[in-house]
């Protein structure tokens, strides 16, 4: 049983076969997929799985909280599992690649605006755009 799955079950999810293979997909997905990436890597394991499917089941995986839903300014939803790691992400603007990243200076930094504000922070999210550096010839 994947990470995944075991948290469904863990959760009280209903695991019917095609939940634990999109699951299985998305607990060793090593990028951001969308609902279409999904539904395609998902559909290679089980070719019954209908992309209303895999729709569904990424609503009930978000609403519980086990996997966390992105909007990366390029049209989709993009998906990861949830963790407790938290992470920050760079987007590369012509190719959709997502790099993840943690800053501590960024993370004070966060912290300290916060409370120069008031607040206590207890949540944030950090999505950087970008595209790649132009190579000079040398």
């Amino acid at each position: 049983m994947d990470r995944l799955e075991k948290i469904c079950v863990e959760k009280g999810m209903r695991m019917t076969e095609q939940r634990r293979v999109i699951a299985r997909v998305l607990s060793v997905a090593e990028d951001h997929p969308d609902v279409e990436e999904i539904h395609r890597r998902s559909t290679e394991i089980d070719s019954n799985i209908s992309i209303a499917t895999v729709y569904r089941t990424m609503r009930l995986f978000e609403e519980a909280g086990v996997v966390e839903r992105h909007d990366f300014q390029d049209g989709r939803a993009r998906y990861e599992e949830a963790t407790d790691d938290h992470h920050d992400h760079l987007i590369d603007l012509r190719s959709g690649k997502v790099i993840e990243f943690m800053n501590e200076e960024i993370e004070a930094l966060q912290k300290r605006i916060a409370e120069q504000h008031g607040f206590k922070l207890v949540d944030h999210r950090l999505e950087l755009y970008g595209v790649p550096l132009e190579k000079k010839d040398d």
